[in-house]
């Protein structure tokens, strides 16, 4: 019975926020899922569908990092099957890639049909160790491996052809496993080209058990046959394992079909989102003790150290939410939390006060009155002159009037002065 470990998207170099740990994070996600779940599973190969790397231009450390991985491997005895992806395919015009380097090094079985064929030909040539290339793979587990390219917007035409393509190939091993980087319709929001299922269904026709997908971070499986792993970590606080669940496929395809086990136990970057509504009735400085508290509550649980953490603060303020300094604040809250990384999203909104002042054909009212009205909703909306909005508008009403009759700034200060000592009197 064949056994083998179904990766995808393991964006080896990924280097958002700007952190060296959070980049060698990768690095030990991925080292730890081999050796958990192929070395120590004793698997017959690995498939990694797309996105080994980051980026197309690989830092040394990367590519050290793939090494190894990789040796690990090879000292195993464990083969490696891999596709490029969006994010590590070799760029337009060029005949090479980082991920061909590592083919080329015999650290990977790097898989790629011809890009397409004018007269009909097979797109799949049987890959040879002499030539370190080839579309295809026949595995002596009793498996035939094979690979695709990043095809985007052509990937529905693209399918069609491969599926021909296979359906010319000379007879193999049992099972057919395909590697494929695309997403499937229904998966993610706003994600647009993805495949229907109607689309893929030739390749099942033509004799794939197993389609490998990557691209979509998120976990998913379609009608016992199509399967994707997901992101082995997180690219970002929005694909924490709460919302977005992942990990690789441990796989067994045996006389009663395909049974595949989605792992997840395996080395990765503690993600925590929180959520601080405000009230309206508080300052901006009870606001941000009650940041403070909150944060410092959750690092007394040991819930953000060293983890990577997101603090949305939401609701309504009473007080212009320009002026709460947010990097100050989440300066603070960093250094109080002991995470990684802290993310703070101040989403609250300020407090708007609104006042008709025409309505059913009535004249409008004295440009006095649109002054003193204006005035009020602009103090009724800060909780620090809220209960005294109205004494505050007529005195600066008051104070308007002095300065455009020139009055001395000694006596425009005096009044000043009184309205926000005493407004009433």
């Amino acid at each position: 019975m064949p056994r083998f470990l179904h990766v995808a998207d393991v964006h080896l170099g990924l280097d958002r926020y700007d952190t060296p740990q959070r980049t060698k994070d990768f690095f030990l996600a991925f080292r730890d899922v081999l050796e958990r779940y192929a070395i120590d599973e004793q698997v017959d190969f690995v498939l990694i569908a797309g996105d080994l790397f980051e980026h197309r231009q690989v830092l040394p450390a990367v590519l050290n990092q793939a090494q190894v991985c990789f040796e690990m491997l090879r000292e195993a005895g464990i083969p490696v099957l891999a596709i490029e992806g969006n994010h590590d395919n070799r760029p337009y015009a060029t005949k090479t890639s980082w991920l061909r380097y590592m083919a080329d090094w015999e650290y990977v079985i790097l898989l790629e049909p011809k890009e397409d064929t004018e007269d009909g030909a097979s797109l799949f040539d049987p890959w040879t160790p002499e030539a370190k290339a080839g579309g295809y793979i026949d595995l002596p587990c009793g498996v035939r491996v094979l690979g695709s390219r990043w095809y985007g917007a052509s990937a529905p035409q693209m399918i069609e052809k491969l599926a021909h393509s296979i359906q010319q190939l000379p007879p193999g091993p049992p099972h057919t496993v395909m590697m494929f980087h695309h997403g499937m319709d229904g998966q993610i929001a706003r994600y647009t080209g993805a495949l229907r299922l109607e689309a893929v269904n030739p390749l099942r026709e033509a004799g794939v058990e197993y389609l490998a997908l990557g691209h979509i971070h998120k976990n998913y499986e379609l009608e016992g046959w199509i399967f994707n792993p997901g992101s082995i970590e997180a690219n970002s606080i929005a694909e924490n394992l709460q919302q977005t669940p992942r990990g690789a496929y441990l796989v067994e395809i045996n006389g009663t079909g395909i049974r595949a086990e989605l792992k997840q136990d395996y080395y990765q970057r503690r993600m925590i989102r929180l959520n601080l509504e405000a009230n309206k009735q508080q300052t901006q400085a009870e606001l941000e003790q009650a940041a403070i508290a909150y944060i410092q509550s959750a690092a007394k649980s040991g819930k953000t150290p060293d983890a990577i953490v997101e603090l949305r603060i939401h609701g309504q303020v009473g007080f212009n939410r320009l002026d709460l300094n947010v990097r100050d604040l989440r300066d603070e809250l960093h250094q109080l939390s002991e995470a990684l990384i802290f993310l703070l999203k101040y989403d609250a909104i300020g407090t708007e006060y609104e006042t008709p002042m025409i309505g059913n054909g009535e004249e409008p009212p004295p440009r006095t009155a649109i002054e003193l009205q204006a005035y009020t909703d602009l103090l009724a909306a800060n909780n620090a002159y809220q209960d005294q909005a109205g004494a505050i508008a007529k005195g600066l009403v008051e104070l308007k009037d002095l300065v455009l009759d020139n009055r001395p700034e000694a006596e425009l200060y005096e009044l000043a002065q009184q309205l926000l000592k005493d407004p009433t009197t």
